[in-house]
């Protein structure tokens, strides 16, 4: 059984992710949004609360909210980061992406993935896999992570209630979005939970229903 801890940090609010397995407390982290001592402080405590181990830092997509506390946490937890090949660029671009906010962060702090992500991979957390779904759009890379048993998809960037993500940035493309979430997240079953990278939850019926981005 998966347990799912969520945290919002950094100015951005965006939604960090602890998920779990109840029977082995392997663990894993969805998109490090830490920027302060603090924040990484308060993910460091429920690890260590809840007698986690982690077994791998999963990026959605590496635009500079989701990877603030990457290469801390690797580092923290000795475990690997895996993003997609199509995001790289973006990783290795931190410095430049955090200047475009006004904000300083020195070319050493490039996020770099060890672990390779590609549509149709798992990611397993324990006894549970998560599925890796391909959502190219909002960046080049964009993937969702799946769990079927459990019925819940962490969207990234992609889906939010009641919009989508932003193709504004450098990797963006608004029709290669809807074409992802039309596609690829609103064919999983109604019931599915969607857990996004900012903001509250929802539903793929709700926003198969609902959503002005996707009628």
């Amino acid at each position: 059984m998966l347990n799912i801890k969520q945290f919002v940090f950094n100015l951005f609010e965006e939604n960090t992710y602890v998920v779990s397995d109840s029977a082995t407390s392997d663990a894993i982290i969805i998109d490090p949004g830490m920027s302060r001592a603090e924040e990484h402080e308060r993910l460091d405590a429920y690890v260590g609360e809840a007698g986690l181990k982690i077994k791998c830092i999963v990026l959605t997509h590496m635009h500079l909210d989701h990877c603030f506390g990457a290469n801390g946490a690797s580092k923290r937890y000795g475990a690997p980061i895996a993003a997609s090949a199509g995001d790289a660029i973006l990783g290795v671009s931190i410095a430049g992406q955090a200047a475009r906010f006004g904000i300083y962060m020195p070319e050493s702090e490039a996020v770099r993935a060890s672990v390779e992500l590609s549509d149709g991979d798992t990611v397993d957390v324990g006894g549970e896999e998560l599925l890796v779904i391909g959502v190219p759009g909002h960046s080049r890379g964009g993937i969702a992570l799946y769990s079927a048993d459990g019925r819940v998809v962490f969207t990234g960037d992609s889906l939010f209630r009641r919009s989508i993500g932003r193709t504004d940035l450098p990797g963006g493309n608004h029709e290669a979005l809807v074409e992802s979430v039309t596609t690829r997240l609103l064919s999983l079953p109604d019931d599915t939970l969607v857990l996004p990278g900012h903001g509250p939850s929802t539903t793929i019926g709700e926003e198969r229903l609902g959503n002005p981005f996707l009628v």
